[in-house]
């Protein structure tokens, strides 16, 4: 053994994390601490010494080993290009049309890099080794999957720009605005990526940068312009129940992907993504692309509020002759117009249709249309179907708010707290473990291996398996079906005692409406209006609460839909306030 000749090697020993090191008669090196002997030999240059071996296989071998604890060079962008394609996958295994990947997303990642300047430019924004592996027009490629390359290359339709800039130029490179330190060590030992500290610190104006909840906005992107039958609330609910990847995403990286340092900071997420910010990003990234008009949202298409309301109507186990309700509203107000319903990214007031929280914004409505919602009426109209489904058993049953009510929030009580549940045992760390530099790889890897070790041995005393059960992907949360011994269905109960005849057609027999919000906030506020609970009847709460739950959504952004409808529903009442405020500003 040869301490002397051992001493090259300064790696920290996978076992005790110490560098000291001895070689072993077969030439392998082990810890003079732990004496735990690793795989490594060193590399033999006097060929004397070692008869009739082949010096040239050892060599090879060693240096295969050597690139693969080192990595491959990679750039940020091709980490969430990685990301983009698990998450396509994913989408495409949820049913999704294979065109949303090879033709969509791809399209959409393809105009982004040429708008950030990351590629198919003249100067790209890369500065040493090589430039990014990005996505290229060969027709030869149908997948996005390849290696060393990590996303290869596929045809599809262009969006991106022509002209001498969109071409890529492997002579021509315009560096981040960096400092003057060594790039080198900073790339070695600051994160795995070579550009993870400068695009942490890169700060352009006009440059949308890209980040973990903005990949969930490309794919909402994607699936909007496919017109697809998932909404933004199903996408993140996906998102949560670990269907698609996004939670340490990173961990399915190809090994020769090291990642840490800088890159923890861009891929690493503790966090679930919020509608509303998902939903402004999503406008933020059509706009930065300068995409054109989406296809039409015509009344066959999924996100139609027609098609929506029925949906949410099953879904919250209301009858289904309250359909015919949701429609009259959906035309009376102009919400289910082609123009309306259509993003267009590019008109002077971008923005798109909340359209899952627009659908139960109609329904609820349209339960204030029939109940009233004000702690009084929903009630009165209970006891009247309750007497008459006593006395009158073999007929098709009167809905009973009341009834209805207390299978709701017990069913909706007990889902809340399974998701509450959920949320608070699941483990943020990822399998794959974190460090923030290269020095600290064998110390982390250590760690992990203890905290492994001690939940195995914890589990075995416990006799607790920590299995996590993961649910199928489904549109619905709720399943009602008559017959059903865990709750009554409503579906097929009659709004007969609500409704009165008026010649050939049916009518509210309640003639008053309450407006949710009687003065809407000025133009320069964030929000249009506000929702303090306490201001609003126990009925709209558990109904607004209800809603809430069911798209992961604030009960103030639901309210708001509401309000916003309701404007439209009622457009004398408004004009009315308006007269009579401006009115009482003169007197003053």
């Amino acid at each position: 053994m040869d301490l002397e000749e051992a001493k090259e090697f300064k790696e920290r020993c996978t076992q005790c994390a110490a560098v000291s090191w001895g070689l072993t008669d077969e030439g392998k090196y082990y810890c003079t601490s732990c004496h735990n002997v690793t795989e490594r030999s060193k590399e033999v240059i006097n060929t004397g010494a070692i008869p009739n071996t082949k010096i040239q296989a050892i060599n090879r071998g060693l240096k295969r080993k050597r690139k693969l604890e080192k990595g491959w060079d990679w750039y940020v962008c091709e980490g969430f290009q990685q990301i983009l394609y698990q998450q396509a996958e994913a989408l495409k295994t949820l049913g999704v049309g294979p065109e949303l990947k090879d033709e969509v997303l791809h399209n959409f990642w393809k105009r982004y890099l040429q708008k950030s300047k990351q590629a198919y430019c003249k100067n790209p924004v890369y500065i040493r080794g090589r430039k990014a592996t990005v996505l290229e027009d060969n027709p030869s490629h149908s997948d996005w999957d390849s290696e060393p390359d990590v996303l290869s290359d596929f045809s599809c339709p262009s969006f991106v720009e022509s002209g001498p800039d969109s071409q890529l130029d492997s002579r021509t490179q315009k560096p981040f605005p960096i400092s003057k330190a060594s790039q080198s060590e900073t790339a070695s030992i600051c994160s795995g990526s070579l550009d993870g500290v400068e695009y942490s610190l890169r700060k352009e104006k006009g440059i949308v940068k890209m980040t973990m909840p903005r990949t969930l906005a490309f794919c909402y992107l994607s699936l909007l312009w496919q017109r697809e039958t998932i909404t933004l609330s199903d996408l993140l609910r996906f998102v949560e129940e670990g269907h698609i990847p996004y939670i340490n995403a990173f961990q399915h990286f190809p090994e020769e992907m090291k990642l840490y340092g800088r890159d923890k900071g861009i891929f690493a997420i503790e966090s679930w993504p919020a509608y509303e910010d998902i939903y402004k990003k999503m406008i933020e990234i059509a706009k930065f692309l300068d995409l054109p008009r989406f296809p039409d949202i015509t009344e066959d298409c999924y996100l139609h509020p027609d098609i929506l309301c029925m949906k949410y109507l099953m879904e919250v186990n209301l009858p289904d002759e309250m359909n015919d309700l949701t429609y009259q509203v959906v035309k009376m107000t102009g919400i289910g117009e082609v123009d309306f319903l259509t993003f267009d990214p590019i008109a002077k007031m971008a923005k798109t249709v909340k359209y899952d929280i627009q659908a139960v914004a109609v329904i609820v409505i349209v339960l204030k249309l029939l109940f009233l919602l004000d702690d009084n009426l929903e009630w009165t109209l209970s006891n009247i179907a309750e007497k008459y489904n006593e006395k009158n058993k073999e007929d098709k049953p009167w809905f009973d708010f009341r009834k209805w009510y207390q299978v709701m929030k017990k069913s909706i009580d007990e889902k809340k707290q399974k998701w509450e549940e959920a949320r608070a045992k699941y483990v943020w760390k990822s399998e794959k473990p974190l460090y923030h530099s290269s020095i600290d790889r064998a110390v982390v890897y250590k760690r992990r291996e203890m905290v492994v070790s001690l939940q195995k041995q914890f589990s075995a005393l416990t006799d607790s398996a920590p299995t996590v059960e993961k649910k199928s992907p489904s549109s619905f949360q709720f399943n009602w079906t008559e017959g059903d011994s865990a709750g009554t269905c409503f579906h097929g109960h009659s709004l007969q005692g609500i409704l009165k005849k008026k010649g050939q057609s049916l009518t509210i027999k309640n003639s008053l409406y309450w407006l949710s919000t009687q003065k809407f906030c000025r133009s320069y506020c964030k929000h249009v209006t506000t929702y303090e609970e306490s201001n609003f009847s126990l009925s709209y709460q558990f109904v607004i609460n209800l809603f809430s739950f069911l798209l992961r959504i604030k009960a103030s952004s639901l309210h708001e839909e509401v309000s916003l409808i309701e404007k439209r529903l009622f457009k004398r009442k408004y004009s009315k306030t308006k007269k009579k405020s401006r009115s009482r500003k003169r007197r003053k």
